[in-house]
């Protein structure tokens, strides 16, 4: 193992010195890779440090061996079927622990440490691939790389978990905070990420997904890249630059009309069809674009 996984080893070995029997306490499950990445997401979600090293560390020791023979198998990313792309799984494990053990450094402010683990990722399993629960995978390596860019450059972006809800989440919030270069940041992130996915929901379309919630949310791409697309219209037209926000506004009529935006309404976080309402950003785009054509 490389010096990166010798000092969690360490960590891991002194928090068991402080609190004794506390690293024993883990239960690892079944041992596989893929039921420890799972454990180890839960433990950053609940910022348990110690959690974390320990369910990725034993990922690493029990499956870098394999790792790195999948990835020195290959010239590129695996493509094709998804079951093509899971038979990586030690590759595609391996490489999910190290960035996750990243993040767990990052929210930790231990730079140094969260440098240590994404580059390592870059480094050693760079065509790893995330399955996201929703229906897709995703490259922990250009993650880790976009988290390196921004630690070294001082900033304190965060795409968070790379989905498009929470792109577009987050993206609004930097609306309201009127703070343009995140606007941009997040709304770029979820087109790069999202828009192949987008377009291909759109195809075929001739009206707007009705039928029921679930049958609208069924649209998330199309939905979020198309109002990714009016929040970057919005903050363009809000520092005057009208030449690039009718850009956005147009794409989004051309390319994405049938997009649909959820607004939960005040204090409902939850999916509450009495309480929230879906409204469409293409026709919204529309009349802004109608509105600008005087300027």
């Amino acid at each position: 193992m490389k010096k990166v996984g010798y000092v969690f080893t360490l960590l891991l070995l002194a928090a068991a010195l402080i609190r004794p029997g506390t690293a024993a306490a883990y239960n690892y499950g079944d041992f596989r890779s893929v039921t420890l990445t799972g454990k180890a997401w839960e433990a950053l979600k609940d910022n348990d440090l110690e959690a974390v090293l320990a369910y990725t560390n034993k990922c690493i020791e029990l499956y870098a061996d394999a790792a790195k023979k999948m990835q020195n198998s290959l010239n590129d990313f695996p493509k094709g079927a998804d079951e093509e792309i899971h038979g990586y799984w030690a590759l595609n494990d391996v490489a999910t622990s190290l960035f996750i053990q990243g993040e767990a450094y990052r929210k930790a402010q231990m730079k140094d440490e969260a440098l240590a683990a994404y580059k390592q990722v870059v480094s050693d399993f760079a065509y790893g691939q995330t399955w996201d629960t929703g229906g897709w995978f995703w490259k922990p390596a250009d993650a880790s790389k976009e988290k390196i860019a921004m630690i070294e450059s001082g900033s304190d972006l965060d795409f968070g978990d790379y989905k498009s809800s929470t792109l577009t989440t987050k993206a609004w919030q930097a609306l309201k905070d009127k703070n343009e270069k995140a606007v941009i940041a997040y709304t770029d992130k979820v087109l790069e990420l999202y828009e192949e996915k987008a377009r291909e929901m759109q195809t075929g379309m001739t009206e707007y997904a009705w039928e029921s919630p679930d049958a609208i949310f069924s649209k998330w791409a199309l939905n979020d890249v198309g109002t990714a697309l009016y929040i970057k219209g919005e903050t363009l037209k809000s520092k005057g630059d009208y030449k690039e926000a009718k850009k956005a506004y147009k794409k989004l009529v051309d390319n994405y009309f049938y997009a649909q935006c959820w607004d939960p309404g005040p204090n409902n976080e939850k999916l509450d069809p009495g309480k929230g309402w879906f409204w469409k950003p293409a026709e919204v785009a529309q009349e802004t674009l109608d509105e600008l054509e005087s300027i």
